[in-house]
Order: structure tokens, then C-alpha cells, then sequence
């Protein structure tokens, strides 16, 4: 059997992407301007002084579970990534609640996004007309929700235009954003460096180290907060199918990405807490004030009030950026599930013009904005809760992951160093991380002070919003079961030396 024999064909652009695009697809999924504003506050909440350690912390489980996405896209480039590795690996149950978590965690962060990008349109556009009342329409609910759906519904029409449309576009959001924030975090260290800043910090080693000076419970929150702030670098893999090389280009381009990213995460961090500390009064990072919209506090004081807007343009750059690009792993997902028979057959629709998901793209447009609207009017507090709950979403399909590279390549394992180390001590360490942090995180998901405050029965609405979603999946797939059950009647996947297929029980 060939590699390609198990693999479904799903009419995708072949050929598209490189190493370069597909990494600055993945910075763009991160989306470094938006996520630090949006989790900085959240960290610093948790364990202060130690953020450059907590970015660290996180770093370590995304990068050694890099490697199980790079050896599986290797052997098995397929657009449903987690879902089509897991469900080869442990069958159609695993897999289908591998692929759900994927799916809710890309539509958690998909109406965070719009949410953080309507916040920054009107702030942006509040500091450069001079009326700080437009500032304030962020705040008012029926504005709020309106301009977050226009947002979801123009980046949904983005990306149903086909992946070099995505390509072309992130070039322009990214590398503007991407200046910008080395630009804040250089000016800030100048600052700092000149004595005008307000914290009177001195930069000190121990900032890194996470093995001092902080809780198991907090280690836990930061770790969260830490993981979300690297999620979105494995779209590179999603977009196998559509790479030049998908043996080799995918696994690049995602190494690529989460390293730069870590870079730029310990630049901004260090900069932002040498100039404004992590006090809870005025600028500080620990100011509750602060904690959702960190750049929308430092952007004056660190730039000026000329320069100040572009980092507010910035981010909101990174928010439209990565709102464009979220859809292209949620739809691609969506069309492996379609495909193999795990969702109905329509969602492997492929537009014949675009060779995109087409179907999927707009059931992920549709499901977020209904999420964003639903979430919103039921919490004042969206963006904290979505970030913390995206945290358990992530650990629990990128550790799902991580342990199915270890169980497919098996017979392999120890045939030589290599294998061992690629194959299977970095995703078993990786895989057993990411399981911690997601047990601590669940637990600590129930009290509602671990989040915004809101809370559904005394219970913190995190949960809900995390463990709740993956409890909501398990009955979905129950009436998958009922209404699709071909693919629940595939065994565990039958493998030869080079690849597996999903074999029916009524066929092997």
C-alpha cells in the first residue's frame, strides 16, 4: 500500500504553499498582537514576576508536540491533521472528539478574535478623529456584537477566496504587525534605559526560572494562559495538502513559526515589565483595568500620542489577520470529518472555483458568530473566560496528538536514535505535559475567581465554556453515531510498514 492509498482526495489546491507562507500563515493564526494584549494582563494575574517563565513553560509542551504534528504530516499530510491522525491511531471515537476539539477550540478563538478586533477598530479610530466617544461603542453590546459579525462575515467571505488569497493578504498584516511590536518593545527598553519609566524594575534571570515563586494552582492558570498564547502554528500542518513539498513543508514551516513567536513572546514581555512592572495601580500589568487590552493602555505612554495609534493599528491588524486565517484549520477540519464520513457528507464540499471548503468555512463563519452573540449577552467578562477556556480545548486535542504519534509509529519506535527522539520521547513528554495542565486546568476552570467571576450555578463559566464543550461534544458524537454510523464501525486503523487506512469492520 501507498502512502497516498489510505489518504482521500478532496480536491484541494495542490502545490500552493512554501515553507515561508505556510510559517507566516502560522504567525498570523497566533496572531502575536493580539494574543499578547489579550493574555499578558491574564499571566501577570497569575504569577507576576515569573511571565517570561510562565511564556517559557508554555513554549516547551507546543514545541516538543511540533514534532509528533511534523513526523505524522510527514508520513500522512492530510487537512484534517489532528482528527486523521488520531482516528488512525485510536479509532473513530478518539479521533471524532479529537477533531471536536479542534473545531471548538478555532471557533472559541475565531469570535475572541472579531471581538478583539472591533475593540481596536474603535479605539484606532477614537485616538486618530479625536473623539473619544467612539471608544466607548466597543462597550455598548448591540454595537459590539453588530461589528463583530460584519467582521466574522468579511473574513468568512476571505477565506472562502481560496488559500493564495490568504497567502497574499497575510504577507501585508503580518510583517506590518510584527514591526511594529519590535518597534514598542525597543522604544520601551529605550525608555527604560533613559529612567522614564514607572515600575523601577532591573532585569533579573529569575524572571525565567519557573521552578521558584509560584503555586501549583497558579503555574497551572499561566501555563494556560501561556499555551493559548502559542495556539494557531499548526495551521502549517492543516494546509499539508496544499503545500509544494508535504512531506517536508509543513514540519518546517510550523518549527519555524513557534520559535519565532517564542523570540518575539520574551522581547514584548521583558519590555513590558521592565517599563510598566506588574503593580496593580496605574500602568502596571497587574491593573484589572488593564488585563484585557494591555497595548491599549501602554500605546501612548511608550510611543507617544503620534506614534501610540500604530500599535492599536497594529493590533488590530493581527486581529483581522488571524481571524482570516483561524478559518482555514477549522474548515479544513470540518471537510476531513466530512470526508471520511465522521459529519455529514456535505461539509467535504470543495468549491470547484476556489478549491476551498466552502461549506465548512461558512458553517465556521455561522457557529461563531452564533457563539459570540450567545457568549456575550450572557457574560460582561467574554474575552477572559474564552481565553482561559481555549487553554483546555488546546491541551486536550494537541495531547491527543502528541500520544497518537507515539501509538502509530509503535512498531518503529526504537529502530533508531532519531525515532526515539522525534517519535517518541519529545511528543511522550509533550503529550504528558499538556495532559497535566489540562486536569489542573478543568479543576481550576470551576471556580469562578479563576476567570472573569461569572459563573452558571456556582460553577465559573470557563468550565462550561472549556470542559462543558468537550462534554457537549461526547453527546454529538453519540448522535453521529445513530445518524453516520459508518465511520464508528471502522476497527482501529489496519497498518502497514508505511501508512494506516480506515478499514470498515464489514470489509477487513
Amino acid at each position: 500500500m501507498s502512502r497516498t492509498d489510505a489518504l482521500v482526495d478532496k480536491g484541494l489546491a495542490a502545490g500552493q504553499v512554501g515553507t515561508f507562507a505556510g510559517a507566516v500563515m502560522g504567525v498570523s493564526t497566533v496572531a502575536p498582537g493580539y494574543t499578547l494584549t489579550a493574555s499578558l494582563g491574564l499571566i501577570v494575574a497569575a504569577v507576576g514576576l515569573k511571565l517570561p517563565a510562565i511564556l517559557i513553560a508554555g513554549f516547551v509542551p507546543m514545541f516538543l508536540t511540533a514534532y509528533a504534528y511534523r513526523e505524522l504530516s510527514a508520513r500522512m499530510p492530510d487537512c484534517g491533521a489532528s482528527f486523521t491522525w488520531s482516528t488512525k491511531a485510536f479509532g473513530p471515537y478518539v479521533g471524532w472528539m479529537c477533531g471536536w476539539g479542534m473545531v471548538m477550540a478555532t471557533i472559541i478563538v475565531l469570535s475572541n478574535l472579531a471581538s478583539i478586533g472591533v475593540e481596536f477598530l474603535y479605539l484606532f479610530l477614537a485616538r486618530v478623529s479625536g473623539n473619544a466617544a467612539l471608544a466607548d461603542l466597543a462597550g455598548n453590546k448591540a454595537a459590539n456584537i453588530a461589528t463583530t459579525l460584519l467582521f466574522i462575515a468579511i473574513a468568512t467571505v476571505v477565506a472562502g477566496r481560496g488559500v493564495t488569497t490568504s497567502e497574499r493578504v497575510q504577507y501585508v498584516l503580518v510583517g506590518f504587525q510584527m514591526i511594529v511590536l519590535l518597534a514598542f518593545a525597543v522604544t520601551a527598553l529605550v525608555r527604560v534605559g533613559a529612567g522614564e519609566a514607572q515600575s523601577g524594575l532591573s532585569f533579573e534571570l529569575d524572571w525565567f526560572n519557573p521552578f521558584t515563586g509560584i503555586t501549583v494552582s497558579a503555574f497551572a492558570i499561566g501555563v494556560t494562559g501561556s499555551i493559548f498564547a502559542f495556539w494557531g502554528w499548526d495551521t502549517c500542518l492543516t494546509l499539508g495538502e496544499e503545500s509544494k513539498n508535504p512531506d517536508k513543508v509543513p514540519g518546517r514551516a510550523g518549527l519555524l513559526c513557534v520559535l519565532s513567536i517564542l523570540l518575539t513572546y520574551l522581547l514584548v514581555a521583558v519590555a513590558v515589565m521592565m517599563y510598566a512592572g506588574v503593580g496593580e495601580d496605574g500602568l502596571g500589568l497587574g491593573n484589572s483595568a488593564n488585563a484585557n487590552n494591555v497595548f491599549g493602555a501602554l500605546a501612548d505612554p511608550v510611543l507617544g500620542g503620534t506614534a501610540g495609534p500604530l500599535l492599536l493599528l497594529a493590533v488590530l491588524a493581527s486581529s483581522v489577520a488571524s481571524l482570516q486565517t483561524t478559518f482555514l484549520p477549522a474548515a479544513r477540519t470540518m471537510l476531513a470529518m466530512g470526508a471520511y464520513g465522521a459529519f455529514p457528507k456535505k461539509f467535504a464540499d470543495v468549491s470547484p472555483r476556489f478549491r476551498v471548503p466552502a461549506f465548512s468555512t461558512v458553517v465556521a463563519g455561522v457557529v461563531t458568530g452564533a457563539f459570540y452573540t450567545v457568549v456575550t449577552l450572557l457574560s460582561e467578562h467574554t474575552l477572559m473566560d474564552t481565553v482561559a477556556a481555549l487553554g483546555i480545548m488546546i491541551c486536550w486535542y494537541y495531547g491527543i496528538t502528541a500520544f497518537a504519534c507515539v501509538w502509530y509509529f509503535r512498531a518503529e519506535l526504537f529502530t533508531s536514535l532519531r525515532n526515539i527522539v522525534f517519535k517518541f520521547a519529545f511528543p511522550l513528554l509533550g503529550g504528558i505535559m499538556l495532559l497535566a495542565v489540562f486536569v489542573v486546568s478543568v479543576r481550576e476552570s470551576m471556580n469562578p475567581d479563576n476567570g472573569s467571576g461569572a459563573s452558571i450555578g456556582g460553577i465559573g463559566l470557563v468550565f462550561f465554556m472549556g470542559f462543558g464543550m468537550l462534554c457537549l461534544g461526547a453527546v454529538l458524537m453519540l448522535a453521529a453515531r445513530r445518524w453516520h454510523p459508518e465511520f464508528f464501525r471502522a476497527r482501529v486503523p489496519v497498518r502497514d510498514e508505511t501508512v494506516t487506512a480506515l478499514i470498515p469492520a464489514d470489509a477487513a
